[in-house]
């Protein structure tokens, strides 16, 4: 039962960083480019919200289950 609580426990886990990755680019890369950057505070946000989430996937990967 180990193989998939810990299967689980990284799909989650990618999810979170997939959704960190994008939150970066989607906040930060994605106005740049068009030109409407929001400014500083909105860059520094964008980047909190991903830095977190791909904090919360490195945390959950913490639960991954040992064979013993």
């Amino acid at each position: 039962m180990h193989l998939v609580h810990n299967e689980r426990i990284k799909l989650l886990a990618i999810a979170l960083n997939n959704l960190g990755v994008g939150a970066i680019l989607a906040g930060i890369v994605a106005p740049m480019v068009s030109g409407t950057a929001g400014g500083l505070g909105h860059a520094v946000g964008w980047f909190l919200l991903g830095a977190d989430l791909i904090g919360m996937g490195q945390i959950l990967l913490g639960r991954l289950r040992h064979e013993s």
